[in-house]
């Protein structure tokens, strides 16, 4: 096996006309005495939130510990069981009203992750608290080119009312920089490409390669031929496996974007077209996670956030068989044919988490997985969404962030546990030492 007399820099690139293309972790980056021993890898963080709450008696296991049965909605995470936490009695207190009356929405995905209680206004004086992606970000970001991402699928006003007098920004957002600026997330699966991929000279890349006919892996051929001198066969077969995804993802974008055209009537010419949002709500979801695969495979980025749709969303899913609104169905009243129906999309959008989960798996990291290097959350600032309740929340967790956590269990803590004391202890795993964050209390030994 033949390694190059240094160790290539971690942060290293193939670099093309107007690109600069990340690379995955190879042997050939560590220490030479650290080659075919565990690697020490980053703790990744993704944080991923479904809006309207989830109907609970499908979601919640009876039994607590190792021996307990997947309930309903959970059941498509059978084969991934072993590497998942799930976590119940964990409460977001500052999503509740506290004098301010309605708006549990708006409330749910600002306080999420923030923990913080939001100023009831439809103005522009919004206000609520940074988020644990951001907080994260602030100390780990300046590792990676991009301290963080985050991601969507609905856009969303930022400015107006959306909820009983709160602003617009607080349903679309759960990922603030500071008490005052939401991060604008991104839905478009060819401009998140761009960002990962592409280099800021917009202008030079532009006028050297058509984006939407050229292979990016085209671009740095030359490079790579280089590099794959250079590397042993475990490295070259690694690199061949990244390339392999790469390829594929570019073309399933590719792909959509044309069906996105071809649905709404329109026939490409020859020019470069606008990004588009793909019409295809399942593919949409699954490339904006495989685009976070990615980003954590290369190092691009430690931390993410994804809204599969906005707090109080109306969305139908049609894949799941569902053709009434998802935000409507959820003050469903107790009727059971409305509960039916919401557990339908619980289950759908489970699956797809699932999906990420098991690609994150998929990916090799030394002896150990990109998901036994990560912690990925999922869950909603809402349980009973008929009820708009705070606590108990649906929440899971998958990865073991390097072997910190021991993962295959029901968790359930006691009632009304902050869910900031979880965010916390993500952070902790990755090096972040946060002091507080919300209301908070401490760390959530129980995980550990």
């Amino acid at each position: 096996m033949t390694f190059p007399q240094q160790p290539l820099p971690r942060r290293s690139f193939l670099r093309g006309t107007g690109i600069a293309l990340s690379l995955p972790v190879l042997e050939a980056m560590l220490p030479r005495t650290a080659r075919g021993a565990e690697a020490q890898s980053p703790v990744r963080l993704a944080f991923v939130f479904f809006p309207n709450g989830a109907i609970m008696d499908s979601w919640k296991p009876r039994e607590t510990g190792a021996n307990y049965m997947l309930p309903e909605t959970l059941e498509p995470l059978a084969a991934l069981r072993d590497d998942i936490n799930v976590i119940s009695g964990l409460a977001q207190d500052n999503g509740r009203a506290k004098g301010d009356g309605p708006g549990d929405h708006a409330r749910s995905a600002a306080s999420f992750l923030t923990g913080a209680h939001p100023v009831k206004t439809a103005g522009a004086d919004i206000r609520v608290g940074i988020s644990a992606d951001q907080a994260a970000a602030e100390q780990i970001g300046h590792l990676t080119r991009l301290p963080s991402i985050e991601l969507g699928t609905e856009r969303g006003r930022q400015a107006g009312g959306c909820d009983s007098g709160y602003s617009c920004a607080y349903s679309n957002s759960i990922s603030w920089k500071n008490a005052t600026t939401p991060v604008a997330k991104e839905i478009q699966p060819r401009l998140v490409f761009e960002r990962l991929f592409g280099t800021a000279d917009k202008q030079g890349a532009a006028a050297s390669r058509d984006f939407y006919r050229r292979s990016i892996l085209d671009l740095v051929a030359e490079d790579t031929a280089r590099l794959q001198s250079k590397l042993g066969r475990t490295d070259q077969r690694k690199l061949d496996e990244y390339f392999t995804g790469l390829r594929d993802l570019e073309q399933r974008i590719q792909r959509a974007e044309v069906e996105a055209r071809e649905t709404a009537g329109v026939v490409r010419p020859n020019l470069a077209l606008p990004d588009g949002v793909p019409g295809d709500l399942e593919q949409h979801i699954r490339l904006m996670f495989d685009l976070m695969v990615l980003a954590f495979q290369t190092d691009t980025t430690r931390i993410a956030t994804f809204m599969v749709a906005n707090e109080g969303s109306n969305r139908a899913y049609s894949a799941a068989g569902v053709s009434d609104g998802h935000h409507q169905l959820s003050h469903h009243q107790n009727d059971q044919a409305k509960v039916a129906k919401i557990r339908k999309i619980d289950r759908f959008l489970t699956t797809q988490w699932g999906y990420f989960v098991e690609k994150l798996k998929q990916v090799r990291e030394g002896e150990r997985t990109l998901l036994d290097n990560s912690l990925v959350l999922y869950g909603s600032g809402l349980s009973d969404g008929n009820r708009h309740r705070h606590d108990d929340l649906p929440i899971l967790v998958a990865g073991r962030a390097g072997g910190r956590i021991t993962t295959g269990r029901h968790l359930r803590l006691e009632q009304e546990t902050p869910l900031n004391n979880l965010f916390l202890t993500m952070l902790d795993c990755t090096g972040a030492k946060v002091p507080q964050l919300g209301d908070s209390s401490g760390l959530l030994q129980e995980l550990e």
